[in-house]
């Protein structure tokens, strides 16, 4: 991938690493594309930029499948696509999809996007940038019975299993799209001073809104520069494709996971549950 003007697709741009890659993207000549969840905030970016948006709560997959028709349709190529949306939640909450609220809108609605909008990717030689967190650490067993925390939920726990969720996606899809030219990734973006934490439990929102923890903590645009980094190096520089990065140097995951078998069982999962909503993929 040379340093060529990229059409760039950032879900979750409407603020956070999101809004922050986005400008920066565009700033730098890129065609950016910026989806969100909240139409005023979402429109506000995009104004800003002169660059054209569209909406979609992934807590409803029906509206994910909506997206990904609007940018089949509308855009010829798709070089990047950054699925950065996503969120952590302070309550277990089953979405009218029927799945656990962190799965979906972490992983699986991203998994699906991807799913149906592989093929302009795989004309376009894309690649896919997932952002995931250093949280990956802290899940001693994966278990992909549980991957809805029907029993155990903390807010925690669950967007941790997400985030292993974003890094064995990346790992999956590179093995299966390789072929076909797309090329995968997830990064940890490091702990951003965002509004991200505004849908977690008291102790969450007081991290990221105090202002001496935010003095402290990186910037959105550090994220973004991670992300962007990523997303445009060629292929010789250092990253791995398929692989997890912190601090843009590949990252191992702890192999106690088995992340190769974890990575075929989640998307074989993944298939499944979508299946079985009316979502072949």
């Amino acid at each position: 991938m040379d340093a060529a003007q990229r059409t760039i697709v950032i879900t979750g741009a409407s603020d956070g690493i999101g809004a922050a890659a986005a400008r920066a993207a565009a700033r730098d000549g890129h065609r950016v594309v910026v989806v969100g969840r909240s139409p005023q905030k979402t429109a506000v970016v995009a104004a800003e930029l002169g660059v054209p948006y569209h909406l979609a709560d992934y807590s409803e997959l029906a509206q994910v499948v909506r997206l990904a028709e609007e940018l089949t349709g509308r855009y010829e190529r798709i070089d990047v696509l950054a699925n950065n949306a996503g969120g952590i939640f302070a309550e277990r909450r089953v979405t009218g999809d029927g799945l656990e609220q962190t799965f979906q809108v972490n992983h699986l609605a991203g998994f699906l996007l991807t799913a149906r909008l592989r093929p302009l990717l795989a004309a376009s030689g894309a690649r896919v940038v997932q952002t995931s967190s250093m949280a990956v650490r802290t899940v001693r067993r994966y278990d992909l019975d549980n991957v809805q925390f029907a029993a155990g939920y903390t807010p925690m726990k669950a967007y941790s299993y997400a985030k292993l969720e974003n890094a064995l996606f990346a790992r999956e899809l590179q093995r299966r799209a390789d072929a076909e030219g797309i090329t995968a990734t997830a990064f940890h973006p490091g702990v951003i001073a965002s509004n991200f934490g505004s849908t977690g439990r008291a102790s969450f929102r007081w991290l990221y809104a105090n202002p001496i923890s935010r003095r402290v903590l990186a910037t959105p645009e550090d994220g973004a520069r991670r992300m962007l980094q990523l997303a445009l190096a060629p292929e010789d520089a250092g990253w791995e494709p398929g692989g997890y990065h912190e601090r843009n140097r590949p990252a191992a995951l702890p192999a106690r996971l088995h992340p190769d078998e974890a990575a075929a069982g989640l998307w074989n999962l993944s298939k499944q549950l979508l299946a079985e909503r009316g979502f072949a993929v």
